[in-house]
């Protein structure tokens, strides 16, 4: 392992993180919900029923942590395909809602996790997917009872890497930045969030430890977010 990657192994001390923090920033796709792949294969259906199944031309890990706009917009510029950006964006995101709903693939030990954290800090969730999705994923579990402040990137200019969602879910929880701490899965969400001037913790549920190196912690499971933040 390189030496620049944070180690792992003492990645839940407390000390780490610069306390005391107010808030907890969650990502969604990846965090708290195992959606990375069910986003792949809603992408797929819907270019293979446009006759694209084997030459799509997309890579879909360069996309994680950004927008469906971002994966079309390439995919609609790379093919000729008739129908706009927004019919695509549409027919896939409607895809993956069926598939949420049907597998309702929340980590498990995310219910709890943001039930603890609920009584010690402000919480809430900022995700590149639509509101429409957003609130799929809330009502598993009711998990929507413990993030009270949602923002999607159809709230703001631009997607991550750039910070602009995670300031605004800053202003709407009325707290500064660096009274913030992000958790985030993803090398563009980290990005995004280092922009903003948050503290970041970031987990390997989609990228290896040494693509995540901007954090300022690195953990590979849910019990190292409870210690760091909860002792």
């Amino acid at each position: 392992m390189p030496s620049s990657v944070k180690n792992l192994e003492n990645s839940a001390s407390p000390v780490d993180l610069r306390l005391p923090l107010q808030g907890i920033i969650f990502d969604m796709d990846g965090v708290l919900v195992d959606s990375e792949p069910r986003h792949e294969q809603a992408f797929l259906e819907v270019f293979t029923e446009l006759g694209y199944a084997e030459s799509h031309g997309i890579d879909f890990d360069r996309y994680l942590g950004m927008t469906d706009r971002a994966v079309v917009e390439d995919f609609v510029e790379h093919n000729e395909i008739s129908d706009s950006v927004k019919t695509l964006i549409d027919r896939k995101q409607a895809r993956l809602i069926k598939l949420l709903e049907a597998d309702q693939p929340l980590f498990e030990p995310i219910p709890h996790l943001l039930k603890d954290l609920s009584t010690r800090y402000a919480l809430s969730l900022a995700s590149g997917s639509p509101h429409r999705v957003i609130d799929t994923v809330l009502a598993l579990q009711d998990i929507g009872a413990y993030l009270p402040v949602t923002v999607s990137s159809e709230d703001v200019l631009r997607g991550k890497p750039a910070p602009d969602i995670f300031l605004e879910t800053a202003d709407r929880m009325g707290l500064e930045p660096q009274q913030l701490c992000v958790v985030e899965d993803s090398v563009a969400g980290v990005s995004a969030a280092r922009a903003a001037g948050m503290q970041v913790i970031a987990i390997t549920n989609s990228f290896p430890a040494e693509r995540l190196v901007e954090a300022d912690r690195i953990v590979a499971n849910y019990g190292e977010i409870r210690r760091l933040l909860l002792g």
